[in-house]
């Protein structure tokens, strides 16, 4: 019983400091104050400790000797490598969910956009979660569970890049509009032409984070 309430302890603690990473509210600049965010959230900093591990293992920190953890920059490399490696395995992931989700899954896709309308118009701090769970609402059905749990880990990854690519004035507007036809293709069951248009918004945000992002020597 004990391991399991430390099992649920890690799990929470992975959720809350991946969620501050991931809506910017942790600087990427300075090392991570383990007293300061332990005492925060009401923990000792040997869970807190073990859950900057798996966040450095997810990819959203990286640790210096003597120094903790940092918040890994957003770089331009890793923008080309996590979204290549979207565009080889999501499209085809999504159209083979397309022709086997049940109404029950069909249902949540719906109120999952739903959700991600309403956070988009309040300007709220979810808005790249609900991007996220959106997505994975389009995968999950797929019933390929290796290549949906590879894809979870790329979508945290592109979180922050989901950020920075809605920032100009009228790009929420465009994703909005995107993800309205990728759902009512995906709810038409139509498997060929909502992985077409997956591989279009994803290489096309892919190409505007080209444009945001600085060069990289």
């Amino acid at each position: 019983m004990s391991s399991l309430v430390v099992r649920n302890l890690s799990d929470q603690l992975v959720e809350l400091v991946r969620d501050r990473i991931l809506s910017g509210q942790v600087p990427v600049d300075r090392a991570i104050r383990q007293d300061a965010l332990a005492a925060e959230l009401g923990v000792s900093k040997i869970p807190l400790r073990e859950a900057l591990a798996r966040l450095e293992q997810e990819g959203l920190l990286r640790s210096q000797a003597n120094r903790g953890f940092f918040v890994r920059p957003l770089s331009t490399a890793e923008a080309e490598e996590v979204y290549a490696l979207r565009l080889k395995l999501e499209p085809e992931a999504v159209a083979a969910a397309a022709e086997k989700a049940s109404e029950e899954e069909r249902q949540f896709a719906k109120d999952t956009l739903e959700t991600l309308y309403r956070v988009t118009d309040e300007k709220g701090s979810g808005v790249g979660a609900f991007n996220r769970a959106f997505h994975l609402a389009l995968i999950r059905p797929s019933g390929l569970r290796v290549t949906s749990r590879f894809l979870e880990r790329l979508h945290v990854l592109s979180d922050r890049y989901v950020r920075k690519h809605l920032e100009p004035l009228g790009r929420d507007e465009r994703a909005n509009e995107e993800h309205a036809r990728l759902l009512e293709t995906w709810l038409a069951r139509d498997g060929k032409a909502v992985e077409e248009l997956m591989r279009k918004h994803i290489s096309q945000t892919l190409e505007d984070l080209r444009k945001q992002l600085p060069p990289e020597s």
